[in-house]
């Protein structure tokens, strides 16, 4: 018997993720080893199901900016063109902003503060990034199924893009 395509998510997932280095840029060795890292972190355990592919899959992912807006170009792992969804950077700025900001708190917190400030500078980071990964999850809603951890990576990625604009 099979199951539902819902909790068949072995071909729902992404194998493969490149970013558009044209609209993206190169930046320096940090911020490309974060990159790489939230590229691995997001291959390894992941669902992604784009709506009408649903096990079709595995996908591969080309990240880019085209204007104001984040380009997810989703294939097929054998190249297969199957969907681009533009998504507005708008309503991610300011949580990126915030998270950045708080990011910056707490590595010099960790260098002098005590352990109680850490983990409550360390408690708003994650709140603000849970904030990115349900914003995220609203704007991919009818484009394409992720659960929520699928959501914090992909969102970790689009905070170590440093898109321009």
């Amino acid at each position: 018997m099979n199951k539902p395509p819902e909790q068949d998510d072995s071909t729902n997932r992404i194998v493969g993720v490149t970013l558009d280095e044209d609209s993206i840029g190169r930046s320096g060795p940090d911020i490309e080893h974060e990159r790489a890292i939230a590229i691995y972190d997001l291959i390894e355990q992941n669902l992604f199901a784009p709506d009408g592919a649903e096990g079709q899959g595995p996908f591969t992912l080309h990240i880019g900016i085209t204007g104001n807006r984040l380009m997810f170009d989703i294939r097929r792992e054998d190249g297969t063109p199957v969907v681009a969804h533009l998504l507005s950077l708008t309503p991610f700025r300011r949580i990126v902003k915030d998270y950045f900001m708080i990011c910056d708190s707490y590595y010099q917190a960790i260098r002098t503060a005590t352990p109680d400030k850490i983990e409550a500078i360390d408690m708003g980071r994650r709140g603000i990034h849970d904030e990115g990964s349900r914003t995220l999850q609203e704007r991919l809603k009818g484009k394409v199924r992720v659960d929520f951890e699928t959501s914090r990576r992909l969102f970790t990625l689009i905070t170590v893009l440093h898109w321009k604009g």
